[in-house]
């Protein structure tokens, strides 16, 4: 054992809600306090390290900090560990973030595992094991490993001769698990991924509004994409960048194009069928970005509480990065905690035209 895994052990345990807000880890930060490890970890954003509170390295600049919960929601940002005070180290990981990857691990081997039986084997009950792996992964243990499996499957189809031989290669044990699950996790068909979306059809138009040009594409099954540009060549090269493969080609419009592009200048509701696709996390936070009302906004924080995992507030804000649905998926309804607009995939000045529009509507 190293001496900082003996340090971490002896100290006495400190009460959570002495690190509750950013002011108390900030302070903790600034002082070392040992007990303050295994409470939260603090990430600089010139650097891309993370650390322990109790890290002797130069204390970085306020501006440039970025408070975690958890070692692993740290590196779900894109941090890395400290190479000199090692936050990673086993001691500094609780024995339930231990079991929850232990169970991802057991969750990804072939042999099929009911929830249940994956909680006693890490040594959990099963309502805990059940809220723990939520509150970690921001899904159920099953979903997750369904994700695991279908990716997997992905992976396969690219390289094999045949989609038998992808689904037996993936882990499946039967062909009927593996057409129940590959298609509603990647949102198409084991055939589609094979022939790499080649005959997938993507239909689309552009048009002008006061944000410069917004391209709406759809499917058979409705809308797959709504972006905004400064330019019409931008946004269809856009499209194209997330249907590399596919038919994309200008057509003739549904009646519920129309809603979309007159929301952008008179904010209302939208119901119009969806073709989205992306993982399972995603589809539930895109979901609840869509119980948003009108004219009202949500932190990234709030949006992951509303998820039964107030944790992965980063992996929300992630989701809203990736989402292809402008308007109609509001991701510009998300904001952070203290009401700043922040980014937006299609420029913050829309993000805030488009709230200031609801607010006035509201």
């Amino acid at each position: 054992m190293t001496s900082v895994a003996i340090v971490a052990m002896t100290q006495p345990p400190a009460s959570p809600d002495r690190f509750a807000s950013d002011a108390q880890r900030w302070s903790a930060l600034c002082e070392r306090e040992r007990a303050a490890d295994g409470q939260f970890v603090y990430a600089v954003k010139t650097t891309g390290v993370f650390c322990r509170p109790s890290c002797a390295s130069r204390r970085p600049l306020r501006e440039n900090v970025e408070f975690f919960d958890n070692v692993q929601e740290a590196s779900r940002a894109g941090y890395r560990a400290c190479k000199r005070c090692k936050p990673t180290q086993e001691a500094f990981v609780d024995p339930a973030q231990r079991a929850i990857i232990e169970a991802c691990r057991l969750l990804e081997g072939e042999r099929a595992l009911r929830s249940d039986a994956v909680a006693a084997r890490v040594g959990l009950s099963t309502a805990h094991f059940a809220r723990a792996f939520k509150k970690h992964t921001g899904v159920t243990p099953q979903a997750y490993r369904r994700r695991v499996f279908a990716q997997r499957a992905k992976r396969e189809l690219a390289r094999t001769a045949s989609v038998m031989q992808a689904a037996y290669a993936a882990g499946y044990a039967t062909p009927s698990r593996f057409y129940d699950s590959v298609a509603p996790e990647l949102g198409m068909k084991p055939s589609a991924i094979r022939r790499g979306a080649r005959d997938q059809q993507v239909h689309y138009t552009v048009r002008s509004c006061s944000l410069g040009k917004i391209l709406v594409a759809w499917t058979e099954q409705g809308a797959c994409h709504v972006g905004f540009a400064d330019s019409e060549r931008r946004a269809i090269a856009e499209l194209r960048e997330q249907f590399p493969r596919a038919s994309c080609e200008r057509s003739a419009v549904p009646e519920w194009i129309d809603s979309i592009v007159a929301a952008v200048e008179r904010p209302q509701a939208l119901d119009i069928p969806l073709d989205i696709q992306g993982t399972a996390f995603q589809q539930r936070v895109w979901a609840e970005l869509r119980r948003i009302p009108l004219g009202e906004t949500c932190s990234y924080r709030e949006v992951a509480s509303a998820l039964g995992a107030p944790s992965l507030s980063r992996a929300v804000a992630n989701a809203c990065a990736r989402n292809p649905l402008a308007l109609v998926v509001p991701c510009h309804r998300v904001v952070r905690a203290n009401g700043d607009a922040s980014g937006y995939r299609w420029h913050p000045k829309r993000k805030q035209a488009l709230l200031r529009r609801e607010a006035e509507r509201s």
